[in-house]
């Protein structure tokens, strides 16, 4: 009994590449809708006064950070045990963010403090930065 091990047919000599592009595909729309885009602030204008106006809601909470370890909650002072009840004043029903303006000097301790607040508020965190 005699095996035949040449095979019958001939050797694929080309690779369809219509799977690979599919994952390329599925790939870039999972990653453009997952990623987050900060909003840009835009051009800056001078806006004409007006005797009465609207009232604007704030749409999240500025948190500063120093460097000598001062807690400032939309330019208030606060200190490291009032801020989450500072955040919580401050907070609208609107409110989903806070924007952490951080000196160089500010430690990760601060930080880490600012986050545990908005976290206890259900808030998320941005850090502003400028650009360079």
């Amino acid at each position: 009994m005699s095996f035949d091990f040449e095979p019958s047919r001939p050797p694929v000599s080309s690779i369809s590449l219509a799977g690979m592009t599919d994952v390329v595909l599925l790939l870039l729309v999972f990653f453009l809708l997952t990623s987050s885009f900060v909003p840009q602030l835009g051009i800056e204008v001078t806006l004409p006064e007006v005797d009465a106006s609207a009232p604007v809601e704030q749409q999240y909470i500025t948190v500063s950070l120093t460097e000598d370890g001062s807690y400032f909650v939309n330019g208030n002072p606060a200190s490291e045990g009032q801020l989450t009840e500072r955040m919580r004043d401050a907070r609208s029903e609107t409110t989903t963010t806070v924007v952490l303006r951080a000196d160089e000097g500010a430690t990760i301790r601060q930080f880490a403090t600012v986050a545990s607040a908005a976290q206890a508020l259900e808030l998320r965190v941005l850090m502003a930065t400028e650009r360079s």
